[in-house]
């Protein structure tokens, strides 16, 4: 019998079942055909051969919708982990090829990828141009599970992970500062949460790491505040404060360096306040040398960006008028 199986997946041909899984998550036969530029008939035939080669029915229709039999939910919930074994596999072959090529599928935050990775991607661009590297930004929670689903080979994440299926490498540790609007208060050399509480709070939104390190920190020091003004974006949040509409706590990496601007006052925080970005990946992830090169250009700017501020190099903003 064990010898039937294997003999059975090795027949099993790939784009048969990409096309079964895209008919499911499109909706039916006549959109995947769309999606892949064949024919409706086309995507029908590759879905019946792979019924009759696996004996047997995988999608039925229910009323005027399609679904997936018992059997056919079953396939689709295996489909990530043969499409993981397949890229893993890939990646282990092309790491012995003579150069860096290939993709590398990179997720980060909103910050990082701001402040952080244009520098890194533009040199790594500079030097492997058939290095093709796909960006996405989420948030911390979503990135760790999409790099233990195997849909990202690495990101960069705000500590602590958790996951015991991940290899982790902090980069950076990044302050939190206060900032307002140039000229508009006049604050001591560092602010506490009692001052900062009495302000209008211009916040990210709900979900987002750096709001929920700000939120916690306010309310250990008994300042629970609600916003005035939530965000998505760390350039809109900076472009309130700078119009006089609020104050902010933001990661000092939005605010210095790249991201001064000359229209923000920016003060340290009392208590102190950071936060620790890391890098990770799966830790049974074959690494290609793609991903090797994206690793350690990741890794060496935080540590230098980590350096910089220690040394002072950033501007840190004047004191308010």
């Amino acid at each position: 019998m064990h010898s039937i199986k294997n003999n059975l997946a090795s027949t099993i041909n790939f784009e048969q079942l990409r096309t079964f899984a895209l008919v499911l998550e499109s909706g039916g036969f006549s959109a995947a055909a769309e999606r892949l530029g064949l024919t409706q008939p086309a995507v029908s035939v590759q879905v019946k051969q792979l019924e009759r080669r696996l004996g047997v029915r995988l999608i039925e229709r229910v009323g005027r919708r399609i679904g997936p039999t018992p059997a056919g939910a079953d396939l689709m919930a295996e489909l990530p982990q043969v499409e993981a074994a397949l890229a893993n596999a890939i990646n282990a072959a092309t790491f012995h090829s003579a150069g860096v090529a290939g993709r590398v599928r990179l997720g980060t935050g909103g910050t990082g990828c701001l402040y952080l990775l244009p520098p890194v991607l533009r040199d790594l661009r500079a030097r492997h141009p058939l290095l093709n590297i796909i960006v996405s930004t989420d948030n911390t929670g979503r990135l760790i599970r999409r790099v233990e689903d195997n849909t990202l080979d690495a990101a960069l994440v705000t500590l602590p992970v958790a996951s015991r299926a991940l290899a982790v490498t902090p980069i950076l540790r990044d302050d939190f500062v206060a900032l307002c609007q140039r000229g508009s208060r006049r604050w001591p050399a560092e602010v506490t949460a009692h001052e900062l509480g009495a302000l209008p709070l211009v916040k990210f939104a709900a979900g987002a790491s750096a709001r929920d390190i700000a939120d916690d920190w306010m309310r250990r020091c008994g300042r629970a505040s609600p916003p005035v003004m939530e965000f998505d974006s760390v350039e809109a949040i900076k472009a309130m404060v700078a119009a006089g509409l609020g104050v902010a706590i933001l990661p000092k990496m939005a605010v210095t360096g790249r991201g001064h601007s000359a229209e923000l006052d920016l003060r340290p925080l009392e208590p102190p306040l950071h936060r620790t970005l890391a890098l990770v990946t799966r830790n049974d992830k074959p690494v290609s040398k793609g991903l090797r090169q994206v690793i350690d250009a990741v890794v060496a700017a935080g540590k230098e960006t980590e350096a910089a501020a220690a040394a002072g190099d950033a501007p840190s903003g004047r004191p308010a008028a």
